[in-house]
């Protein structure tokens, strides 16, 4: 029971195919449908829980919050423009969208919103602003295993950092940790929110993504 208990935890090397995974990029059923948006929604409040608990925030929220305070943008709007932008980096890259692109860029900045203005904002107490964080985090992992191995695309973020792969041959892992960097410091030039949530993000999110991934597929085809 203890070693089931462990392998069910254990994080995914790979992205499985599950049965909702789709043949192209922009082949809808229902269940594909609904996983997919279900998995943006609460990605978008997993990213909501982290920035409540104001202990910082992941490095694409710091350029939204940034943004927002110098613009009369909500977070919400601030996170659409700002992925809508990305998007159009991906002309000269040669990369195509999916459906999953699109509703990433809608449903993510919507559920945000929504999150934002649901979840009480946490300043004093330290133990409930870890515990958001650290939910936070889970939830964002639980829901881009979702979004993800729905085979629709891939957000606008990710799209940017395989087509910089591709086009200039530098590691993704590079790639992605020079992107982050970058969009963190502006947005923390913007007054956007870096701290302990954002080192933790930046340390855990991967492994929470493929411990998800994981539980996907043990679920899937147990």
């Amino acid at each position: 029971m203890d070693n089931k208990f462990i392998q069910f935890f254990k994080p995914s090397k790979v992205v499985p195919l599950t049965p909702w995974t789709a043949p192209s990029r922009w082949s809808l059923n229902p269940i594909r449908f609904f996983i997919l948006i279900f998995g943006l929604t609460i990605f978008g409040f997993g990213e909501a829980l982290l920035i409540q608990s104001t202990l910082g925030n992941s490095p694409w929220a710091v350029l939204s919050q940034g943004l927002s305070k110098h613009t009369p943008l909500s977070l919400g709007w601030s996170t659409f423009l700002i992925s809508l932008v990305v998007l159009l980096v991906w002309i000269p890259l040669k990369q195509w969208p999916g459906f999953g692109t699109v509703a990433n860029i809608i449903v993510i900045a919507f559920a945000l919103q929504i999150g934002t203005d649901w979840f009480p904002i946490q300043h004093h107490n330290f133990l409930v602003r870890f515990l958001y964080a650290v939910a936070g985090i889970a939830i964002i992992g639980i829901g881009s295993s979702l979004y993800i191995t729905c085979g629709l695309g891939p957000g606008p973020r990710d799209g940017l950092m395989t087509g910089l792969h591709r086009v200039t041959g530098i590691r993704v892992g590079r790639v992605r940790l020079t992107l982050e960097i970058i969009v963190m410091t502006i947005g923390w030039l913007l007054g956007g929110r870096v701290g302990l949530g954002t080192l933790m993000f930046a340390l855990f999110i991967g492994n929470a993504f493929a411990i998800a991934l994981n539980m996907v597929r043990k679920l899937t085809w147990a």
